[in-house]
């Protein structure tokens, strides 16, 4: 499988779990308001995810402590999650910054109250949280005596704003964990593949491709890990496997990650969600980055238009074309009219009337009236030939064109769609809480114009790219989605032909997209039984083709091998329809004016440094099923389509997205296995031996592996020789 190939639809399904786990989307389906997202029992083999409520209350708690509301925050910790509050340790810590707060505020009145707060709370807490916390008691009562604005006091970090934060995310953690209210899978998922991202193009020395995206998504900072109880102090040792695994994972010491299971009980995959959790997000970035691709697959409305418009599986129907276009089969009539009610004109414009498209009868359909629902396309070229071969080289163009046609709008489709709604952090107990509103207002305003600004720099690339007299972006949209759903539905004679509707000149273009609708075509003729319309396919298009592309020689010849063995399978087999539909809707689209989505451009550099990480580790991601990163890498690319679609992905990835590649003449360690062979030079590296050099000497494994490599493989060897 090609390491940029990417299972669309599992990506689809992901952030629509997301998005309804958040409830980003309105939802008609009461079921999604009160079930938890499918990973939500927890099991080693699935992620545990609490409510809706739990994480929404979580996240009005952090906002609280952020803002030095701990009053605030200690009344919701009662009514949510009283048993926090029996941890001393973290109710020591809570009780000290409230007595900062208190004092920060600078009254009479609050002054007596912090009085009140070491009488009644922080003392009593002192003595009995943890060993150093009388000592800590002692040292802020200098509160009192040294002001908050003198950097140098002794004091100066416990006047500090940045302590909310550090309570903020301590307490986020732990609530998590005791709750297993765990962010919904993709969302994890995201931090962890870009956190390998990160970390693999650092230690490679190669620059980023997404680094403007990732490093405003994923913050450098984590919330606080939390403290193993000291009854866990005595665990029993732990796999050194999960500890290694662990920390190399979430970029942990061995102690964190030792640490880490502890409080876990030992539980890898719990550590491992507690751990990825601590990871911050830039929410409204990751908000709008969602919307932004829900939009463009068809997961919810584009809002772009108040105006019901649907796809354009009858874009082409009414065109009167008086040239063959590339990608029509010969036995098609190329000059054509059909007739949906439409009238043509004597300047041969035809206007199409929407008693058969679904409008009401009896309706006028005076197209000047319905801007927003109609499309306008005007070609001018050179007069048009009759000559008709096999050949697909060369452009063609039909004579001057105008079509004017009224849309239909398709309930069935649309209400698929969800509608938008945004993040609903507001709860009527937090309603009266301010959160730093005009520092957290700045920041969303930069982070959602990196998203947002992609939205109007779609409306200047028109100048780059065809213009087809579509002004409307939601008209622009709907056509990508109807694109999309005939690709995906295997309507490829109907795709190419609406294609050289609107762009006789896009397959001249894009062949190797004309050669995988062709194979489509021809595998669903050969499924019928119609071999001659099948041979008819193959010799005006796909041989003339896979002759000037040396590359799709191979597909060819296997694709025809679907003629010795037919069957109504035969289709599914032969072509994922689905990467296919994902490939045009990207190529439609920047003809279009509109790039794919800045997640799709994540995705791409992230599952390939995925592969590549864990090529250099010669094993295999234990996280990768808990994540569904497995789901995303299964294509399941047939060898009759491999090389097309490595061509396609590596034009996909010139755009802005090109991937980093790295050489690797390793071989993965199986399931199973505790040898690693490292085929460079021939040595066999124990398992075991590998994991004594990572634990010793802190070393990634790659790097483990690499001085075996040169100590054939002796582990005590390699550690004498470092210390020596």
């Amino acid at each position: 499988m090609d390491s940029t190939s990417i299972n669309w639809e599992a990506l689809d399904a992901l952030v629509s779990d997301f998005a309804k786990s958040e409830k980003l989307v309105e939802d008609d389906d009461s079921a999604f308001t009160t079930s938890p997202s499918p990973s939500s029992s927890y099991s080693p083999s699935s992620i545990s995810s609490s409510s809706y409520h739990s994480r929404l209350i979580i996240r009005q708690i952090r906002q609280s402590l952020e803002a030095g509301h701990i009053d605030a925050a200690i009344g919701l910790l009662r009514s949510h999650a009283p048993f926090i509050l029996d941890d001393h340790r973290l109710l020591f810590r809570l009780q000290k910054q409230r007595f900062i707060e208190l004092l920060r505020r600078g009254t009479a009145e609050d002054r007596d109250s912090a009085i009140n707060c070491l009488r009644n709370a922080l003392a009593p807490c002192a003595l009995d949280a943890y060993p150093e916390a009388y000592e800590e008691f002692k040292h802020v009562l200098l509160a009192f005596i040294y002001d908050k604005e003198d950097q140098s006091s002794p004091v100066a970090t416990e006047w500090s704003e940045r302590r909310r934060f550090d309570i903020a995310g301590l307490v986020s953690t732990v609530l998590r964990a005791y709750l297993h209210a765990y962010d919904p899978v993709f969302s994890m998922t995201l931090r962890y593949l870009i956190s390998i991202h990160k970390g693999f193009c650092f230690r490679q020395g190669i620059s980023s491709p997404i680094s403007d995206l990732t490093h405003r998504l994923l913050l450098e900072e984590r919330d606080a890990p939390a403290a193993p109880q000291e009854s866990l102090f005595e665990a029993p040792p732990f796999d050194e496997v999960d500890i290694q695994a662990l920390a190399h994972a979430v970029e942990l010491t061995r102690q964190g990650a030792v640490d880490s299971l502890r409080f876990s009980k030992g539980d890898l995959f719990q550590a491992f969600q507690n751990e990825l959790c601590r990871m911050r997000f830039d929410v409204t970035m990751l908000d709008e980055l969602v919307r932004e691709y829900c939009v463009y697959r068809g997961i919810v409305d584009s809002g772009f238009a108040t105006s019901d418009v649907s796809g354009v599986q009858s874009l082409s129907k009414s065109l009167k074309v008086d040239q063959p276009v590339i990608g029509h089969s010969p036995s098609r009539d190329c000059s054509h009219e059909v007739d949906y009610g439409a009238s043509k004109h004597s300047d041969g414009e035809i206007s199409v009337s929407n008693d058969n498209l679904g409008g009401s009868p009896g309706k006028s359909s005076d197209v000047t009236s319905m801007q927003g629902m109609d499309i306008e396309m005007r070609y001018v070229c050179e007069p048009s030939s009759n000559n008709e071969d096999c050949s697909t080289s060369g452009s063609h163009q039909p004579d001057k064109l105008r079509v004017s046609q009224r849309r239909p709008s398709a309930p069935a489709e649309r209400s698929k769609r969800k509608r938008w709604m945004g993040r609903q952090d507001d709860l009527d107990f937090t309603s009266g809480i301010s959160c730093n509103e005009m520092s957290k207002d700045s920041k969303q305003l930069s982070t959602t114009d990196l998203v947002s600004n992609t939205y109007s720099s779609r409306e200047h690339q028109a100048s780059e790219c065809l213009s087809l007299g579509i002004n409307s972006l939601d008209d622009k949209y709907e056509i990508l989605l109807g694109m999309k759903e005939l690709a995906s539905k295997g309507m490829a004679a109907e795709v190419v032909e609406e294609v050289n509707s609107m762009d006789p000149n896009f397959f001249v273009q894009n062949p190797v997209l004309l050669f995988q609708l062709k194979q489509v075509e021809f595998l669903k003729l050969v499924s019928s039984g119609d071999h001659s319309s099948a041979l008819k396919v193959a010799c005006s298009h796909l041989g003339p083709l896979a002759a000037s592309d040396p590359a799709l020689l191979k597909p060819l010849k296997e694709t025809l091998l679907a003629l010795l063995q037919p069957s109504e399978d035969a289709l599914g087999k032969g072509l994922p329809l689905h990467a296919l539909a994902t490939s045009l809707q990207v190529a439609i689209g920047r003809r279009l004016g509109i790039d794919e989505p800045q997640l799709m451009k994540i995705m791409r550099a992230t599952i390939h440094t995925h592969n590549e990480w864990f090529k250099l580790q010669m094993c295999k991601d234990h996280f990768e099923s808990l994540l569904k990163i497995d789901s995303l890498k299964e294509v399941n690319t047939p060898s009759l389509a491999a090389a097309a679609a490595s061509k396609s992905n590596a034009d996909s990835c010139s755009n802005g997205s090109s991937q980093v590649t790295v050489s690797s003449s390793t071989r993965m360690v199986e399931d199973g296995s505790s040898l690693t062979q490292v085929s460079s030079r021939d040595v066999v590296c124990d398992e075991n031996a590998i994991l004594k050099v990572m634990e010793f000497l802190a070393l990634p494994r790659a790097d483990a592996i690499h001085l075996l490599a040169q100590y054939n493989g002796n582990a005590e060897t390699v550690i004498q020789q470092i210390f020596a």
